[in-house]
């Protein structure tokens, strides 16, 4: 009997270890109000191609499911505010939306959430009321199936679910939505499931620009902002609306409930009177972002606190209505180049870098001219490490591809990660025409353009010294996981 416990108690105690060692993540929503995307099947190759793990999609798209099966992405999937309705009216439409939208496809394509309605107190149409009975639905539906403790059933919000934000320690609830949001947190709590927020300092930022600063809004302010009741330190929006909706939370007794951001970003061009929409801020907001969440920093008052954060969007979306910033949200044009340089795998871009410089996507590599003047490859350079957003660590003094120590080589470097990152096109080689595209592997420069074998050793360095924060963080978490293991094992 003694036995049979100590087996059951160092089960549950590596649950919980394999649970609390996953981390937090990082994945991107896949709008499609538009009609010049392309096909599922080259998204899901996209996708794979930058490494994204996590996908969360508005409906339950037989085509996209299709795509995504084999492929390792998990996916987060919708039901439209359209069809609470039914939904919530007869549990026989969800037994039937599971048979038909999930169990073909599943597992084969790894479906791990089901969003039922998507901010329904922003809603014209007062469908706030159908949402949890809709939920419960879903869930009993995914019970039959076997299927409720692998995905998981929520609903998401806006900000605009809270009446206070400010200071994050007053945030509570906006109490006309009292009615909804008592049995819909009573719920997640009750199931374990996470409460979904969309999160945009970018419109904090639009809209009130005379109390938030650019710099707040992108993660890169020098000054912090007190909670007065608290005494915490806020050095970015982001964390202040986190915090406030945990504050809002305790202010019910929903203690144990987690936030997951379902839609944060930043767009890269608006209409004149939205001067912060621009590829730079872009880059900027979802770069720190991803570096903040990714090394699980939490927040102020959550420190440590693993955060599951998706960006908004894969793609700019050319039907989406209102002004011009809601058509570009996107990481990558139609055409799938980027839009911008941005890391989406969190381990820093000399990783991408230095598989850029080993092969070239069309066989094109871009390269320094040897007749550009010495001052024009230097703005060059420092535009390219720069606003460009290459990683030039790696040409830096003692590390793996500083050597050649020469402009043209270090040039050459930045150009050809730049080039590769965005696309192989025309006008990413052009550099004020200081850039050279080459249809021959320049080999007389194996850091720069390494070809297989013996060159292979400064690629796995560049990656090595590109991954070294993570893994020293991972590390700690696999320490302990086989101390814990261990133990698991003699309580056998």
């Amino acid at each position: 009997m003694a036995r049979g416990f100590r087996l059951i108690f160092a089960t549950s105690l590596l649950l919980v270890l394999l649970e609390s060692c996953e981390g937090s993540t990082i994945g991107v929503c896949y709008g499609r109000n538009a009609d010049d995307l392309p096909t599922p099947d080259k998204v899901a190759k996209l996708v794979q191609l930058h490494n994204i793990k996590y996908l969360r999609i508005y409906d339950s798209n037989i085509q996209v499911l299709k795509a995504f099966a084999n492929t390792g992405v998990e996916l987060m999937i919708g039901i439209p505010n359209l069809d609470l309705l039914p939904f919530s009216q007869f549990q026989s439409n969800a037994d039937t939306w599971i048979k038909n939208s999930i169990l073909p496809y599943y597992p084969a394509t790894k479906i791990t959430y089901i969003t039922v309605g998507a901010e329904v107190t922003e809603s014209s149409n007062n469908v706030s009321a159908l949402v949890v009975p809709a939920m419960q639905n879903v869930l009993t539906a995914l019970r039959k199936a076997g299927l409720h403790k692998k995905i998981k059933v929520s609903t998401t919000h806006s900000l605009g679910v809270l009446s206070r934000s400010f200071p994050p320690s007053a945030g509570a609830f906006n109490s006309s939505f009292a009615f909804f949001l008592k049995p819909m947190l009573e719920f997640l709590a009750e199931n374990q499931s996470p409460f979904m927020v969309d999160i945009y300092p970018y419109y904090a930022y639009r809209d009130s620009r005379s109390n938030v600063s650019l710099d707040y809004a992108l993660f890169r302010s020098s000054s912090e902002v007190i909670d007065p009741n608290t005494g915490l330190l806020y050095t970015n929006m982001f964390d202040a609306q986190i915090d406030a909706l945990y504050f809002a939370l305790m202010a019910l007794n929903f203690r144990t409930i987690k936030i997951m951001v379902t839609e944060t970003g930043w767009p890269s061009k608006g209409s004149p009177k939205e001067t912060g929409a621009t590829p730079d801020n872009a880059q900027t907001y979802n770069a720190n972002l991803i570096r903040h969440v990714i090394n699980d920093t939490g927040t102020p008052a959550k420190p440590g606190e693993e955060l599951d954060v998706y960006i908004f969007s894969l793609f700019n979306e050319n039907r989406k209505p209102g002004l011009e910033s809601e058509r570009n949200w996107g990481l990558f044009y139609p055409d799938q180049t980027s839009i911008y340089n941005l890391d989406l795998t969190g381990k820093g871009a000399v990783d991408m870098t230095t598989e850029a410089n080993v092969t070239s996507s069309n066989g094109t590599w871009c390269i320094a001219s040897s007749t550009a003047s010495e001052v024009d490859l230097q703005n060059a350079l420092d535009w390219a490490c720069g606003s460009g957003n290459v990683d030039c660590s790696a040409i830096q003094p003692s590390q793996p591809c500083y050597e050649p120590d020469n402009l043209v080589s270090h040039a050459s470097f930045a150009f050809n990660s730049y080039y590769q990152q965005n696309g192989a096109t025309d006008i990413a080689c052009s550099f004020g025409g200081t850039g050279l595209k080459v249809n021959k592997n320049p080999s007389y420069d194996n850091c720069l353009y390494m070809t297989t074998g013996s060159n292979k050793t400064a690629a796995s360095n560049v990656t090595e010294m590109a991954s070294t924060s993570s893994s020293m963080h991972n590390g700690v978490s696999k320490w302990i996981f086989t101390s814990l293991l261990v133990a698991f094992l003699s309580l056998l």
